[in-house]
């Protein structure tokens, strides 16, 4: 039954991917004959699609709090790949991602055409990203990391990278923390992470051949990145999540510089 069960939401799954992939050659297309679609059209037809995708997913979702209403970097805990969809179906958002999605069959095409930006682990590319984060804060378009820079078992929190959030502190966009919790009985789903040497498929097999989990989405209040450090406003964001998680404060000391400040 299990393996049933897993096989027909995957069909479902596919019939979603075929509808991606139709919107990111309608966008290739047009790239070809000259007619780029803005990056504002791109995270409208991504939020259609991730929409879409949520509801192939085997989850039921629960979200509390009020989506922002401007621009913000949003800052989220990171667990599996299904954050992705399940936190893009929520608002036009563009993503931060490890370079080497890029070269995942169909996943990769379509995260590149729905305007991903891509980044490479200890490649000495943080000036380029860092421009590449102000550009789109610079345009009022919001964006999505996750600044773990890895993904957990959904059971702690991983210090939070500030290099990342240098683009917010440049043009004064405030923070959107966010909360991603997967629970199974009341308890943390020990099946949707999606961590260490896991292949994707093994994983759709594990996921879809289960009864449906529940994931919580935390909207927190907004963080102001105005006359802050880095390594200041990343741990605020940080201690914000953490109190939505597990309702305690991180254990990592206070940053040097925040110390000092104060």
């Amino acid at each position: 039954m299990p393996r049933l069960r897993a096989c027909t939401r995957l069909l479902r799954l596919f019939m979603v991917l075929a509808l991606g992939l139709a919107m990111a050659s309608v966008i290739a297309v047009g790239e070809r004959l000259g007619f780029k679609a803005s990056l504002a059209r791109r995270q409208r037809w991504t939020r259609m699609f991730m929409q879409r995708l949520v509801g192939a997913l085997p989850f039921e979702v629960r979200v509390l709090g009020t989506l922002p209403q401007q621009p913000m970097l949003w800052v989220s805990n990171h667990v599996s790949w299904t954050d992705i969809p399940l936190l893009g179906m929520l608002t036009p958002l563009s993503f931060l991602s490890k370079a080497e999605v890029r070269h995942w069959p169909v996943a990769g095409w379509l995260a590149e055409k729905a305007g991903t930006l891509f980044i490479r682990r200890g490649g000495g590319d943080g000036q380029r990203l860092r421009e590449q984060i102000s550009g789109q804060l610079e345009q009022q378009q919001p964006l999505l990391i996750f600044p773990e820079g890895t993904t957990t078992d959904g059971r702690s929190l991983r210090t939070f990278h500030g290099r990342l959030l240098a683009g917010a502190i440049d043009h004064g966009t405030p923070l959107q923390p966010v909360a991603i919790q997967y629970l199974r009985a009341g308890k943390p789903d020990p099946i949707a992470p999606f961590i260490g040497e896991d292949d994707l498929v093994s994983h759709l097999m594990r996921l879809f051949g289960q009864d449906r989990g529940e994931v919580v989405i935390h909207l927190l209040a907004p963080v102001t990145s105005a006359d802050k450090e880095r390594a200041a406003l990343a741990f605020q964001a940080q201690q914000a999540i953490q109190r939505a998680l597990f309702g305690a404060e991180p254990v990592e000391a206070v940053p040097r510089r925040q110390a000092r400040a104060a």
